[in-house]
């Protein structure tokens, strides 16, 4: 009897920050899989918009977290983003590779005069 294999994709980044000077913000997303053959050091995120893909690293202290920075044109205040994992995995005599993508995001940049608190914010 075959067994159903999930994997899920969770936005960690608020919905809203507030404006930087560097015009960099960092975006961050948590990757769950249950699928056994998963080679989990083949896996490969990227957040894209703007018709554009970053590169995501996995962050030191929490297995399955990815974040980058991402650079946001001055005067953008609101982007639409998403998230794809990579990935390889064990098959019978051979590997194989497939993909996982998010549902559509919004971020909205905002003064930092109209922020209240942030981390009540994610999604």
């Amino acid at each position: 009897m075959a067994g159903c294999t999930t994997s899920t994709i969770t936005n960690l980044t608020p919905r809203e920050l507030p404006w930087s000077q560097t015009g960099l913000y960092l975006v961050e997303a948590m990757y769950q899989s249950n699928q056994r053959t998963l080679d989990s050091a083949s896996i490969k995120p990227i957040v894209i918009f703007n018709n554009q893909a970053f590169p995501m690293r996995q962050t030191q202290l929490t297995q399955g977290r990815w974040e980058t920075l991402v650079p946001i044109p001055d005067g953008t205040r609101v982007i639409n983003y998403h998230f794809k994992f990579d990935y390889e995995y064990s098959a019978v005599l051979m590997r194989g590779a497939d993909s996982k993508l998010s549902p559509p995001y919004q971020l909205q940049i905002v003064d930092e005069s109209t922020t209240g608190n942030l981390l009540m914010l994610r999604e």
